[in-house]
């Protein structure tokens, strides 16, 4: 069950809970704000989050990741060149935007490895790198369910900025190429700021083509 939740910090972000629906355990993924509206979210459901994972370090995607983790007492994991921007308010935009957001207790994921659900060994994601809009970009990715969580790299209709520190409009676009629009065309695209779209849609688009 992919579950979406927009929350409203600086910016409207979009969340996920990516949950399995024979245990109602999963992953939440870029709780950007509203740790409470997410928290009761979770109560109500009755659901079992295991981790949080992180697609990039901006601020409108870590924002509620501490609150979250000191209710939950889960992990935050996030690919390794995360640190950079969780670790800075300069570079995770925080600052600029009148905030001081950082984090420190977190799991720094190797590239291209599973993200294996305790409560179903079935379930699972697999972390690939996606720089370009910034250094640490990250998707996880479900063979299983068509599915891949793209934070800002790409969204309906467009790609990702590439303007904030890190970013490399070059090598977003190659990595955009090489290693999303390269999975099955069915594949749903959920992105962080857009409604959902399909690798299928994204390959008519006036930017790629």
């Amino acid at each position: 069950m992919i579950y979406p939740v927009e929350v409203r910090g600086v910016f409207a972000t979009n969340a996920y809970f990516y949950i399995d629906d024979e245990t109602h355990s999963g992953f939440l993924i870029d709780p950007g704000a509203q740790a409470k509206k997410l928290l009761q979210i979770i109560d109500k459901q009755k659901f079992t989050i295991e981790k949080i994972l992180l697609t990039h370090g901006h601020f409108d995607h870590i924002g509620a990741a501490n609150e979250i983790q000191q209710a939950l007492n889960i992990p935050i994991c996030m690919q390794k060149n995360g640190r950079a921007y969780v670790e800075n308010p300069v570079w995770n935009l925080s600052l600029a935007c009148g905030l001081d957001i950082t984090l420190d207790n977190v799991t720094y994921l190797d590239d291209n490895s599973e993200i294996i659900l305790a409560a179903n060994p079935n379930f699972k994601l697999k972390i690939i790198p996606i720089a370009g809009h910034t250094t640490d970009g990250a998707m996880y990715y479900s063979a299983k369910d068509n599915a891949a969580f793209v934070g800002d790299s790409i969204f309906n209709g467009s790609i990702g900025r590439t303007d904030f520190y890190g970013g490399d409009a070059q090598t977003l676009f190659k990595n955009i190429e090489e290693k999303i629009l390269t999975l099955p065309e069915e594949t749903i695209l959920l992105s962080g700021h857009t409604p959902p779209t399909t690798v299928q849609a994204e390959k008519t688009r006036s930017w790629f083509r």
